[in-house]
């Protein structure tokens, strides 16, 4: 392991730095277990800069009318519900501030605790700022459409054109919030079209907000949300649309990976998409809760062909650059509106 560490250090001229910046990585599981902060701090070693850190909004639940002793650890475990889980965020906040002032530049904390189609969630994040300044970046990952889970969300479904999400992205552009969102580009098992059934809505949602900075998880790809006929194009729409340059995409989870290293056309025609738009893609693991470095950076070396095709200048700002560029703005803007709402910092 220690070799192939190496060597990709090598391959990416970072011997002596860091390999990436980790745009997309969850703290805890479904089931609120994870990793302590400082053991992921250990994990992430010299390979990984920064994190963007967060748990996961959802709570499994245990039902024992339907799993009796069998306690789920993954939404795919039971058919019982999952609901959303605000202690998430406080659990976030308050392993960041564990750690040192030092230690602290290596994580961007995000508030994903809400239910998006609650009138109410704004007010939650805000309250959560009010209540752990200093701490967070953005909000996310979240999400509207996403194969398996959205249906065994207990309550309303959550929808792109929902007011409440509109009220939520509005402020996100008011306190600077960067936006990181899960929302699959097409149903499960859907027929192969040129403009999957998200996907105009999903452009709506993010032109009604030029102001918002938002990022698209995984490209809208999922487990079985496959990127089809078109999808590299509908991608392109949005690169290409100077109405949408607010909006960008995430590299992220073995999943996804799956489908980009295939075969060599589909390593070539992602690479030439990220060649042509470098400012636009940032790279992340996707990984939950991780044990040890080499379960954490195998999401890396699965992404290797892409990184081969890229250019230099491109794989600097897909692995590095465009991570520090948008998460220090964020945080310049969060802390600038903290300070103008009279939100006093926490003691150091």
């Amino acid at each position: 392991m220690k070799k192939l560490i190496l060597l990709a250090a090598l391959f990416a001229g970072q011997l002596g730095a860091y390999v990436f910046n980790d745009s997309h990585v969850h703290l805890t599981n479904y089931i609120q277990e994870g990793t302590p902060i400082k053991n992921f701090l250990g994990i992430m070693g010299d390979k990984v800069g920064r994190a963007a850190l967060f748990g996961i909004p959802l709570q499994q639940q245990w039902s024992y009318r339907i799993s009796g002793e069998n306690a789920p650890k993954y939404y795919l475990d039971t058919d019982a519900d999952l609901y959303y889980y605000s202690f998430t965020d406080a659990y976030i906040a308050m392993a960041y501030n564990s750690l040192s002032e030092k230690d602290k530049k290596r994580f961007d904390p995000m508030i994903t605790g809400f239910n998006p189609t609650d009138m109410y969630a704004t007010e939650h994040v805000k309250r959560v700022l009010k209540t752990f300044p200093g701490v967070f970046r953005g909000i996310g990952e979240f999400t509207i459409h996403k194969e398996f889970v959205s249906s065994k969300i207990a309550g309303d479904n959550a929808s792109l054109r929902d007011k409440a999400l509109d009220v939520l992205f509005d402020f996100a552009a008011e306190s600077g919030l960067l936006v990181l969102l899960h929302n699959d580009i097409r149903t499960p098992f859907s027929p192969d079209k040129e403009i999957p059934v998200y996907f105009k809505q999903t452009v709506d949602l993010f032109k009604r907000h030029p102001n918002t900075t938002i990022i698209w998880a995984h490209t809208g790809v999922g487990r079985v949300v496959q990127p089809l006929t078109g999808h590299l194009k509908a991608i392109e729409y949005i690169l290409k649309d100077p109405k949408l340059s607010h909006v960008y995409f995430d590299l992220s989870w073995s999943e996804v990976a799956k489908y980009v290293v295939a075969t060599p056309e589909t390593q070539k025609v992602t690479a030439d998409l990220i060649n042509k738009y470098p400012d636009r893609f940032l790279f992340g693991t996707d990984e939950v809760a991780p044990k040890n470095q080499e379960d954490y950076l195998r999401v890396y070396y699965q992404y290797g062909p892409l990184w081969n095709l890229l250019s230099k200048e491109a794989s600097q700002k897909v692995r590095l650059g465009n991570y520090e560029r948008l998460y220090n703005e964020a945080n310049k803007r969060v802390r600038a509106w903290e300070q103008k709402n009279n939100i006093p910092a926490l003691a150091e």
